[in-house]
């Protein structure tokens, strides 16, 4: 079993992240392959979808690259 002391994972499908991020599916999948976004999780034959967490911290790195130039 995993570690309990793991916190609840939410899942955001590509929708979601597109609304969070203001990235286009275009533009996801790019950074994806540059390796500059998080990279998705399968959830079945033709479902993907991204860890919130992940997401979060993405946009958390985009604002501290902001503040910082």
């Amino acid at each position: 079993m995993a570690n309990t002391n793991q916190e609840k994972l939410s899942i955001l499908r590509r929708k979601q992240v597109e609304k969070r991020t203001g990235l286009s599916r275009s533009t996801i999948y790019l950074r994806i392959q540059e390796g500059t976004f998080p990279r998705p999780i399968n959830l079945g034959a033709r479902a993907v979808g991204w860890l919130e967490n992940e997401i979060e911290a993405w946009l958390a790195d985009r604002l501290e690259v902001r503040n910082n130039s």
